[in-house]
């Protein structure tokens, strides 16, 4: 009996300290994290601790591992491009999610595209394809915060796609893209760095 009520006691401490985690990380907002962030967040110092905490929290189903060494808060707000941003740093969302969000493009492609700084990389989560493709440092620019994550400006977006489509990286075909809402004046300075005009 007393070690059924011990198992018991320790069961409902655990539970409670998960709640309590839920609770903090949804206070603060949190949905995407680094081991780092998991042990400041939480005020622990030991590795060892924080590492058995991530394991019984993936356990439970309230955290996930996305890639080695970073998570996502399964109770928090989930958005894919929030999501892309993270993962791979710097970058921004761009090409042809970008496109599609602003109606350049018609449809929405199958993959998150963005660009980044980093050697170019795919990432497979779950059923989401993410691309990411690499810029040169000087172009990595005409992005602005869009609620939760980092998007290029919608010429930003045109010039990122006809910066990769010279590199032989994408189709030089912009005939069907609607410019409509697009400022010209801007687009074409950008243009005027990689010698191309619309």
């Amino acid at each position: 009996m007393t070690c059924f009520y011990n198992r018991y006691i320790l069961v409902l401490i655990m539970e409670t300290s998960t709640l309590a985690m839920i609770k903090k990380f949804r206070e603060i907002g949190i949905t995407w994290f680094t081991i780092t962030d998991f042990a400041r967040i939480l005020g622990i110092r030991d590795q060892n601790t924080v590492y058995k905490k991530i394991q019984r929290l993936e356990k439970k189903a309230v955290i996930k591992k996305l890639i080695k060494g970073k998570y996502i808060f399964l109770f928090g707000k989930i958005n894919d491009f929030a999501m892309a941003n993270f993962l791979y740093q710097p970058s921004y969302i761009s090409l042809e999610s970008a496109l599609s969000f602003y109606g350049i493009i018609t449809g929405f492609p199958y993959k998150i595209t963005s660009i980044c700084l980093k050697k170019t990389r795919n990432l497979q989560i779950d059923n989401k394809e993410l691309s990411y493709s690499q810029i040169n440092n000087k172009l990595f620019f005409g992005y602005e915060k869009k609620d939760n994550f980092m998007m290029a400006e919608k010429e930003k977006a045109v010039f990122d796609y006809i910066y990769l489509a010279q590199k032989g990286l994408r189709s030089p075909d912009v005939s069907e893209f609607d410019l409509s809402e697009i400022n010209k004046n801007r687009l074409n300075d950008y243009l005027a760095r990689i010698k191309y005009k619309i």
